[in-house]
């Protein structure tokens, strides 16, 4: 099978084409064609120097797969050879994503959404899986609260307003200007310009000196240590991004600081294709660029400002 690994750690040119063999299912796994995958930003980051993820060159990369089942293991029982998928390959598990077959634990895999072509379906998994678990099973977001996601036109937060939005909260968000009106199609009931303006004494402005209940940041550096003084007391914050500065203000308003890893598991997947084939979420795809291009790919990511996500077409 054709697909593109890393040589070693590094930049953009260490991804080399190669041809390797089509990996067999063990008994509790599905192996996949893989039509399409996409870009996130740990992909980028275990490029770059991957041994704290279990990942040794030369090896294949890559963290969404949306495909159709072309073996199943002797122990599997929820699909079949034909049926559509959705999933976040395990880290390092069985290697990644950027190539023509992957053969996942039926654990972690999931029905693609109906409604879904393969290129949209690929920009979900591990961005919308970080999303919900970040809102729902972190912070618990309830109807009614208020919270704040900071980057909430990017791969993660473009899917965390919708998920917000939907879930009944009213949702405050930075972003860039040129992406507010984008910001507020998604569901941002308040956009803020981060070049412009200061998150932190808008909400406190409009939320009465109160703050917002949950703060959500896929952005990293000083955002989480400077959003505090727009949480509320008892808030809830979540970050999936390196934290910088003193979080020390955090324990004198009583707020739960979540970290975040994803935990590949297939019940987030099903509760997010109820909500893409519902039309409460929709995917965000900035461009498609074939296999081969993935390392220009990952250097466009790597230099900002992508709205959504960046998808490799693999069939």
């Amino acid at each position: 099978m054709k697909a593109m690994i890393i040589t070693g750690f590094g930049g953009p040119e260490v991804f080399q084409p190669q041809e390797l063999p089509e990996p067999t299912p063990q008994a509790d796994e599905v192996l996949v064609k893989v039509y399409a995958s996409s870009i996130n930003p740990v992909d980028y980051k275990i490029r770059q120097a991957g041994s704290w993820a279990g990942v040794q060159p030369p090896a294949v990369i890559g963290y969404d797969v949306s495909g159709v089942v072309e073996a199943v293991g002797a122990m599997v029982k929820d699909f079949k050879v034909g049926d559509e998928v959705y999933y976040t390959p395990d880290i390092p598990g069985r290697g990644g994503s950027y190539a023509e077959y992957h053969v996942a634990r039926e654990a972690i895999v999931a029905h693609k959404p109906k409604n879904l072509s393969h290129i949209e379906a690929a920009s979900i998994p591990l961005a919308g899986g970080t999303a919900w678990d970040a809102l729902i099973t972190r912070a618990q977001l309830k109807p009614g609260e208020t919270v704040l996601i900071h980057g909430g036109t990017g791969g993660v937060g473009s899917l965390a307003v919708q998920i917000a939005h939907a879930a009944g909260a009213y949702v405050f968000t930075t972003c860039s200007g040129k992406n507010a009106e984008l910001a507020k199609k998604l569901g941002a009931d308040r956009v803020i310009d981060y070049k412009t303006e200061n998150y932190a004494d808008i909400i406190l402005k409009e939320t009465n000196g109160k703050g917002v209940d949950v703060v959500f940041d896929t952005v990293g550096g000083e955002t989480i240590t400077n959003s505090i003084a727009a949480t509320k007391m008892y808030g809830r914050m979540v970050s999936v991004v390196d934290i910088a500065g003193n979080t020390y203000p955090a324990f004198l308003k009583n707020i739960t600081l979540h970290y975040l890893f994803l935990q590949r598991e297939r019940y987030k997947l099903d509760y997010l294709r109820n909500l893409l084939e519902s039309g409460k979420i929709k995917p965000l795809v900035a461009k498609v660029m074939p296999l081969a291009e993935v390392a220009q790919a990952q250097k466009e990511l790597e230099q900002g400002g992508v709205t959504g996500k960046i998808v490799l077409q693999v069939v």
